[in-house]
């Protein structure tokens, strides 16, 4: 399984981190039984593959809004399971630089979890069944390991590396998506470097 592109890991933080964001759409998430998930898949700049989870009691509106995000910044809507096979659903905890990587893997792979993941930042994640997920959180932390953040996520199973241009309009794309209000979360294999991400 590929790690999780760097895309991935700047919006995991990003909303973790948009309070306003999160309150507008637990508003929504109790506003009554009017209110339906949606899913849309398709492909931004570069070919990289997006989906797009929404929550809305009008899916003419959330389609409409979703496709003019996808058509301006040069991506398009496909049918759904056109790239939801590309992805994952897993547990994903996350723990910030400066982690004892050895000893967090060994307690990590004693409670359950699938896989452990470093990356060149210092940062850690490790991954589990989503089922598995509040088991293994719970004997990490009783170890000590309370991650810093702790979901169900969907992750990449390939990534799709982008540069210049597409990658610039990649991001573009993902942060339209993220700021409509019935969108709840935007998942995305592109792999954009920490130099585009600077610039815009």
């Amino acid at each position: 399984m590929a790690g999780h592109s760097k895309w991935a890991n700047v919006r995991y933080r990003k909303r973790a981190n948009d309070r306003q964001s999160a309150a507008r759409r637990a508003i929504r998430e109790v506003a009554g039984p009017s209110m339906t998930p949606v899913r849309y898949e398709g492909y931004g700049p570069g070919g990289a593959a997006v989906m797009v989870e929404c929550l809305t009691d009008d899916h003419s509106r959330t389609g409409a809004n979703v496709r003019n995000a996808f058509v301006r910044n040069g991506g398009n809507l496909g049918a759904n399971g056109s790239v939801a096979y590309l992805f994952n659903e897993v547990g994903l905890m996350t723990y910030p630089p400066g982690t004892d990587e050895g000893r967090l893997i060994e307690c990590a792979l004693e409670a359950g979890a699938e896989d452990v993941v470093p990356h060149g930042d210092g940062s850690i994640e490790v991954l589990t069944d989503p089922a598995e997920l509040d088991v293994v959180r719970s004997l990490l932390t009783s170890s000590g390991f309370a991650p810093h953040d702790a979901d169900v996520t969907q992750r990449a199973a390939i990534a799709a590396r982008l540069d210049g241009a597409a990658a610039a309009a990649m991001v573009s794309l993902l942060d339209t998506l993220e700021d409509l209000d019935d969108v709840q979360n935007v998942y995305s294999n592109a792999q954009v470097s920490d130099e585009v991400l600077a610039r815009v």
